[in-house]
């Protein structure tokens, strides 16, 4: 799909996306096309096969103008902010696949509407097809009709939606071509190419480093565990903050083994490292003066002879030993050691993100972010959440929780309280990060998207929250 910005003119030879905003009982038709006897054909058009107006529910009519072309409408009953412009956008590009040209004419009047409209056509054309045939084409070119010259802005977009496909191709990929060394060689491939630095830490390196809960998730599978750091170390940073991802890249339960049911979809647990990945790399690409520096911890969690148990311990490099009582509460284990190793760099802040609980989709349901720690990052996260239209919300570390994290034979143990499990995991990390400022992101849910398409949003990975940690660090 190739997407430009035009100036806005009454082209009507042209397929073209207008916008359906109820009014009571009637409708008006949201566009930039001033040609008024078009515009009452269109109208009229749309009233009279009812046309809904529902938000983000799309009508397909033929063209007053043309016959052999088409006019999209989409419903909306909402003020027409950049993210529900964003939605729009997505909905009805999604509906345009199989034209060759659209021209895309909802008011598009600042940077951040083209943004938003860009961004919204390029995420809603997404298919992953690597295993299948391809559904129709999307759309191959999309003009946004515009009030300015913002090729920048467009540029800009690019990025960042690109950034979001890659991540969602990562989750999307099947176990079996996607595990801790592949990724690994994916990073490297993929972070070097626009001057990030990347380590791998394998093998003996692990042992070495005593990344005590990596190697114990890591143990039963075939497929060898691994903590890759990226870097992106622009001249004259300003700051310096630390990322750190979770990347089980298959999640079985281990010894405390998961329902067969609860187990599909578990390719989606390295979510968290391929979003804070392409994070760093679309920071390389928009040339962000600020150091950043990703932690992702990788493991697969298997059952064999070789599996940790429940009942073991651990010990941290950092002296701390965790009691195993559940292996299937394996996330918690990885991330500490990269927040451990984050932490020795003594970076400004640490966040860190994870498909982490179920607790969260308990909480907040299966579209709204999970945010804890430290109360100026959680809430400057969940502030560039919502400022680039993404649904975050700030969740509490009740310090009466910690408790159920006690244990009788070591510092703490790994699973607690079922009520509040979200927040019992928050304080787990918690116990590794010192003094540093600290955020947790939890995208159990909003990471897959196990419903129907809807906005720009496909069925299966999002890419869900790249964009919120991305403002956030260019910020």
């Amino acid at each position: 799909m190739n997407i430009s910005v035009a100036p806005v003119e009454n082209d009507l030879s042209e397929n073209l996306i207008v916008g359906l905003k109820s009014e009571g009982d009637s409708f008006q038709l949201v566009t930039n096309i001033s040609d008024d006897s078009f515009l009452k054909s269109v109208h009229a058009a749309f009233d009279t096969v009812q046309a809904s107006t529902a938000d983000l529910s799309v009508t397909r009519i033929v063209s007053p103008a043309d016959s052999s072309k088409v006019v999209i409408g989409v419903g909306t009953a909402n003020e027409l902010t950049p993210n529900v412009l964003r939605n729009m956008a997505g909905a009805a590009i999604a509906a345009s696949a199989g034209l060759a040209q659209v021209a895309v004419t909802l008011p598009a009047e600042t940077e951040d509407d083209v943004v938003a409209i860009a961004e919204g056509s390029r995420l809603a054309a997404y298919d992953f097809a690597a295993y299948r045939k391809a559904k129709k084409e999307p759309v191959a070119e999309v003009v946004i009709r515009a009030t300015g010259d913002f090729a920048t802005a467009l540029e800009r977009a690019e990025i960042v939606a690109t950034a979001v496909n890659d991540v969602r191709d990562l989750v999307n990929t099947a176990p079996n071509y996607l595990n801790p060394a592949t990724f690994a060689d994916i990073a490297r491939k993929e972070a070097e190419a626009v001057g990030c630095a990347v380590t791998v830490y394998a093998g003996q390196d692990l042992v070495t480093e005593k990344l005590a809960g990596i190697l114990h998730v890591g143990a039963g599978s075939a497929s060898a565990p691994c903590l890759i750091r990226v870097e992106w170390n622009p001249e004259n940073a300003q700051g310096f903050s630390a990322l750190v991802g979770k990347g089980i890249t298959f999640d079985s339960g281990g010894y405390s083994l998961k329902p067969s049911n609860s187990m599909t979809e578990m390719k989606t647990d390295m979510a968290g490292a391929a979003t804070l990945l392409h994070t760093v790399i679309a920071a390389a690409k928009l040339g962000v003066p600020r150091r950043i520096v990703a932690w992702l911890c990788m493991a697969e969690n298997m059952v064999s002879g070789a599996a940790g148990r429940p009942d073991d311990v651990i010990t941290y490099r950092n002296g701390k030993s965790v009691e195993i009582n559940n292996t299937d509460a394996e996330g918690r284990l990885v991330l500490a050691d990269g927040l451990i190793m984050a932490v020795e760099e003594n970076p400004d802040e640490v966040l860190d993100m994870a498909t982490l609980t179920g607790a969260q989709m308990v909480a907040l349901g299966e579209r709204t972010t999970g945010v804890m720690g430290t109360a100026a990052q959680r809430d400057a996260i969940v502030a560039a959440a919502d400022a680039v239209g993404e649904e975050a919300w700030a969740m509490p570390l009740p310090a009466e929780l910690r408790k159920s994290l006690d244990s009788e034979v070591a510092d703490l143990q790994n699973s607690g309280s079922r009520w509040g499990g979200m927040s019992v995991a928050g304080l787990f990390l918690q116990e590794f990060v010192g003094e540093t400022p600290w955020a947790h992101i939890d995208i159990a849910g909003p990471s897959f998207n196990r419903g129907s398409a809807y906005g720009y949003t496909p069925k299966g990975a999002t890419g869900c929250m790249l964009r919120a940690v991305l403002h956030y660090l260019a910020a």
